[in-house]
Formats: structure tokens, sequence, C-alpha cells
């Protein structure tokens, strides 16, 4: 009895191995190369599977996508300026087949081939080109490294470059470089600010001086005509007085009346301005009358014209 227990726990031992070797389970991101006696024979989908054992092998291959980072390296631009890179690249299986059976180490192969052509796509460009052109650079590797891993079962999906790092003398002229491009673009900014004020200025002082300018004419304007009815009105008032005087000295005596005028004049030329006494005849008071006649009559005419200094009716 003894015996046959023994046997019965060796026995149950390799059922346990075995099933072991014989049960896989896929998951669903995974694929399953199956070998028999290492010869390929198909590829296992995700889920429970079951092989021969000592007789096939199952080989399972991740599809998902994986990132492998770049090991930093100095690379020599065009211009000889030594620049350290860093970049990753990310990739995802197509082909398990390939995969498995085209490549011994894949991530290694993938590492030293992104590092050889990452030098030489960098040292095709100088140092200000590849501090600028990231896009440039990641397509070209990711291209070339692509096509490279076709052959794989793999495909890269993309290249980023995580640092370009030049040496300390060269980043520190570009900072030099960087701080008198922002004190230009400062004293240009403020020189323009300038310019802008002073051109507002000077467009105001000109508005200012056109209204006042302006002004000026429309009051001059005014004034002139002001004057202008002034004498109009002084104009109408005289002629208003003129026919007047004429009405007056045609309804009354006019021979009489110029006769006195005359007789005026003539007295005149005889003071001569040195008489201080004159003395008149008895006839001569009509004709002072009439005069005073005649006065009244033009006061009268320059009042119903309105001219300014007549002396308001009475």
């Amino acid at each position: 009895m003894g015996g046959m227990a023994v046997v019965w726990v060796i026995l149950g031992i390799l059922a346990v191995v075995l099933l072991g070797q014989a049960i896989f389970i896929v998951r669903q991101y995974e694929r399953g190369v199956v070998a028999t006696f290492g010869r390929y024979k198909y590829t296992a989908e995700p889920g429970l599977r079951v092989i021969f054992p000592f007789v096939q092998t199952l080989t399972r291959v991740d599809m998902r996508e994986t990132v492998m980072d770049v090991a930093p390296q100095e690379v020599i631009t065009e211009d000889n300026a030594v620049v350290t890179v860093d970049a990753v690249v990310y990739f995802e299986v197509t082909d398990p087949f390939r995969r498995s059976y085209n490549v011994t180490d894949f991530r290694l192969a993938a590492m030293k081939l992104a590092q050889t052509n990452l030098r030489n796509v960098v040292g095709d460009l100088e140092l200000d080109e590849t501090l600028t052109s990231r896009e440039t650079i990641n397509a070209q590797l990711r291209a070339i490294l692509d096509d490279a891993t076709d052959k794989w079962g793999v495909r890269v999906t993309r290249v980023e470059l995580q640092r370009i790092d030049p040496p300390r003398d060269i980043t520190e002229a570009m900072s030099r470089q960087m701080k008198a491009e922002r004190d230009k673009r400062a004293a240009i900014l403020g020189a323009e600010g300038v310019r802008q004020s002073q051109i507002l200025e000077a467009e105001g002082q000109r508005q200012a001086a056109i209204l006042e300018a302006e002004g000026k004419a429309q009051a001059i304007k005014n004034v002139a005509e002001a004057e202008k009815f002034r004498e109009v009105t002084v104009a109408q008032g005289e002629a208003q007085a003129i026919e007047t005087v004429f009405g007056a000295i045609h309804n009354g005596r006019p021979t009489h009346d110029l006769l006195a005028v005359k007789y005026l004049e003539t007295l005149q030329r005889m003071a001569n301005g040195k008489a201080t006494k004159i003395f008149l005849p008895m006839e001569a008071t009509a004709v002072l009358a009439g005069i005073a006649a005649i006065g009244d009559a033009f006061e009268e005419g320059r009042q119903a014209a309105g001219e300014p200094g007549a002396p308001a009716p009475s």
C-alpha cells in the first residue's frame, strides 16, 4: 500500500506539470506564437489555449504600443557644435511571427538603430537648425526607423526629442543674444511710443490752430456783415432824410430857401474868420427860419431810418 501511494503521488505531480505545459491563457492585448518541434505552426488568438506539452511551445507577444527611451548621446552638428540629444521611441507590434523569429532582442536592436540614425540626422544640420527643427528631426527619424523595423514586424508610431542641450558657452552666448534682442525690441517699442505721442500732439495742435483760425475768420465775417448792415441802414436813413428834406423844400419855397443858403455862404466869406459880430437885416429872419425847418426835417429823416447817434424824438 505504501508503494502504490507513492506512485499515485508521482502521477499526480506529472499530471499537474503536463497541464501547466499544455494550458495557456492568452490575454486580450497578447497573441500566442505556437511552434511544433520548433517550427512555426500558427498564431493563437486571446483566450484559453491548449497545446501538446513537450511537443509544442507557445510564446506570448505583447501587441500594445510601447515606449522605449533612447539613452542620451553627444552629437556633432554640421557646424562642429557638440550637443547632447535625448529621445524616446514609440512602437507597436504588427506581426507576432516576424517579431519572434526575425530579431533576437528587439529593444536593444531598436535602441542602437535609433542612436545611429539620430547622429546621422542631427549631423546634417547646423546648431540653429537643430534647436528650431525638432518636428523635422522627429519626422525624419521616425521614417527611417519605421522602414528599418518593418521586417521585424514592428511599426514605429512616433519619435520625440526630449531635449537638445548645447555646450555651456554656446548657451551663455545664446542668452546674451536673446537679452540683446529683447533690449532692442524694448528700445524700438519705446521709440515708436514717443513717435506716436509726438504725432498725436502735433495733430492736436494742428486741429487747434485750424479751429482757432476758423473762429477768427467767422468773427471777421460776422463783423464785416454787421458793418455792412450798419452802412446799408445808414445809407437808407440818409436817403430817407434827403428825401424828407427834398420834400420839405419842394413843398415850401425852394427859390427863397436857396437864396437863403447862398446868403449865408456870402456872410461866411465876408466874415473870413476874423469878424466877431455880424448884423443881419430883418429880412434874413425869414431865411433863417426856413433853414431851421430844413434842419428839423433832416433830423426827422434820420430818426425814421434808425441811424445811430440820432436824438430820440421828443
